[in-house]
């Protein structure tokens, strides 16, 4: 009786024991294997500018980007013109992140009093995991609005010349942790154009690029080449040089430059300083985000 007793009590004792182990796996059953994630890059540039080209970075969803930019005079006249100080051209802007594809801004430069507004959206974006693309692909459209005084207000002047419009697709790739590189096929049109030797439509291509050299820094070079025979000859391409300096919630990009405005017509089209005869200028872009909270979407 005694030893019926006690393998009763030990079958009891084990079946107690293995109890957790099959709820355990009856519930792994039922959640099934871990789901596969997308993983996007982050992070390619610091902020949505390169130095005058826009980057393949897209202010965040309901954020605020508050940008300065000023771009000196040249600093050829050395000491007398405070190298370059003693002048500039600014504009000022807002970019917003409607969704974390879609970014619109609106801007006012000094230069020829201009207006400007844009909107960015990214078509494909680099990720791995569950989804895996290689580049990040982004388009841009942009329109300018000069509003000088009309030079002759007698003759039959039309609104439509003061307009420019931009178009333009950014494909890049945060290539490793350190380096980032952007192509930025571009097509700009002015409704009116100085002389018969220019084109209305400018195509070029600029290349941008981020070495990164600290958690909180980066050097960044820009190019833009304009195809030949579109501009007039005292015309050349925009080199850009440039430091971001990342201070938590600004970001501060120091550079040189051979352009001095800050709008697509302007610095692809109508930059005439050279770098090898002292036609550099100094410049800034600070970049200040916020967030702004939204009501709930029906």
């Amino acid at each position: 009786m005694k030893k019926h007793l006690y393998t009763l009590l030990m079958s009891l004792a084990l079946s107690m024991a293995a109890l957790p182990l099959f709820a355990q796996e009856d519930l792994l059953s039922l959640l099934g294997e871990e789901e596969e994630t997308t993983d996007y890059a982050t992070a390619s540039f610091k902020t949505s500018r390169v130095i005058n080209l826009h980057s393949l970075e897209n202010t965040a969803s309901g954020v605020l980007d508050f940008k300065i930019s000023h771009r000196f005079n040249t600093v050829q006249n050395g000491l007398y013109d405070f190298f370059g100080l003693d002048g500039a051209n600014l504009r000022i802007g807002f970019d917003y992140g409607v969704t974390d594809r879609l970014v619109i801004g609106i801007g006012r430069s000094n230069y020829e009093k201009t207006l400007d507004g844009f909107a960015k959206y990214k078509i494909l974006r680099q990720s791995k995991g569950k989804r895996n693309m290689p580049i990040t692909l982004a388009a841009f459209g942009s329109v300018a609005m000069q509003t000088l005084k009309w030079a002759n207000p007698d003759r039959d002047n039309h609104f439509s010349s003061r307009l420019y419009y931009t178009g333009q697709l950014i494909i890049g790739r945060k290539i490793s942790e350190g380096f980032s590189l952007q192509l930025s096929p571009t097509i700009v049109h002015r409704n009116l154009v100085a002389t018969f030797d220019e084109s209305n439509d400018v195509l070029a291509l600029g290349i941008g690029t981020r070495i990164k050299l600290t958690k909180r820094m980066a050097i960044n070079l820009e190019y833009i080449y304009v195809l030949p025979d579109q501009l007039a000859p005292q015309f050349v391409n925009s080199l850009s040089v440039g430091l971001d300096i990342e201070t938590g919630g600004h970001v501060f990009q120091l550079h040189f430059s051979n352009s001095r405005i800050m709008v697509e017509k302007g610095f692809i089209a109508e930059t005439t300083n050279k770098w090898e005869d002292g036609g550099i200028h100094f410049g800034f872009n600070i970049s200040r985000v916020f967030t702004i909270v939204r009501p709930p979407l029906d």
